[in-house]
């Protein structure tokens, strides 16, 4: 009998965290929330949402709202130029079944997250 390698079933999907403020999140003094851009594996877009969510709140952050972009191909197909750096991360957080944080930008007075475009 020999052993099939098995097959996963994750993929990654690309996700805007707008997070607001909370002691010990470590964002910068006067900031009144972020947006995390981040990459979680998942076998659906919902678990990796939920993944998210659990990581970032252990992290003594304050998720508020998540917005998914797809996976890599889905991206792909809706035209987004997605760079060699990029890519590494997304699979970095396939291989390790992870979240990755790959950007945070603090908001000040009234900024909202969907002034962050995604390319």
């Amino acid at each position: 009998m020999t052993d099939k390698p098995k097959v996963s079933r994750q993929q990654v999907y690309t996700l805007l965290v707008q997070i607001g403020r909370k002691t010990g999140d470590g964002l910068p003094e006067g900031a009144t929330g972020a947006a995390l851009m981040c990459y979680a594996s998942g076998v659906d877009e919902a678990e990796a949402v939920r993944e998210t969510v659990a990581i970032l709140k252990q992290a003594d952050t304050a998720p508020l709202d998540v917005t998914g972009y797809g996976t890599l191909a889905e991206r792909e197909e809706a035209g987004h130029e997605i760079d060699a750096d990029e890519r590494a991360l997304m699979q970095r957080a396939l291989d390790e079944n992870a979240v990755i944080v790959a950007q945070m930008t603090p908001f000040f007075g009234d900024e909202m997250a969907q002034e962050l475009p995604l390319q």
